[in-house]
C-alpha cells in the first residue's frame, strides 16, 4: 500500500507541475470555456490574475511538499487537503461556465487521488 501511496503522490504531484509550469501558456482539451491558457482560464472562470498565482503558489507548494511527503506523510496530508479543496474548486468552476463534464475529469480524477492520500497516508 505504501509504495501505490507513494506512486500516486508522484502522479499527483508531477500533474500538477505539468499543467502550472510546463503547459501553463498551452492550450488543452480541459482547460475552461475556449481559454488556450491558464490565464485565459482563470478569467473564463470569472477570476483574477491574482487569485490565479495564490492558486498557483498553493497548488505548487502543495505538490512540492507531497513529494517531501514521502518521506513525512504528515505533509503528505496537509499537501492533499489543499490539493483536495482546490479541486473541488476547479470542478465547481467547469460547471459555473457550463462546460461539458469531461473538461472536469482530470480535477475530479487529482481530487478522488488526494482524498486517497489523505485517507491512507501515514
Amino acid at each position: 500500500m505504501d509504495n501505490l501511496l507513494i506512486l500516486i503522490q508522484l502522479v499527483i504531484a508531477f500533474g500538477i507541475f505539468n499543467v502550472w509550469i510546463v503547459r501553463v501558456n498551452k492550450a488543452t482539451a480541459w482547460r475552461g470555456g475556449n481559454a488556450t491558457t491558464m490565464a485565459e482560464e482563470f478569467r473564463v472562470y470569472g477570476l483574477s490574475d491574482s487569485m490565479r498565482s495564490i492558486v498557483g503558489a498553493l497548488k505548487l507548494s502543495s505538490a512540492a511538499l507531497l513529494l517531501i511527503g514521502i518521506w513525512l506523510p504528515a505533509l503528505a496530508k496537509l499537501a492533499a487537503v489543499v490539493i483536495g479543496v482546490l479541486m473541488l474548486a476547479a470542478v465547481y468552476m467547469h460547471f459555473k461556465v457550463a462546460d461539458p463534464v469531461r473538461k472536469s475529469i482530470p480535477a475530479f480524477t487529482m481530487f478522488m487521488l488526494s482524498m486517497a492520500v489523505l485517507l491512507f497516508r501515514g
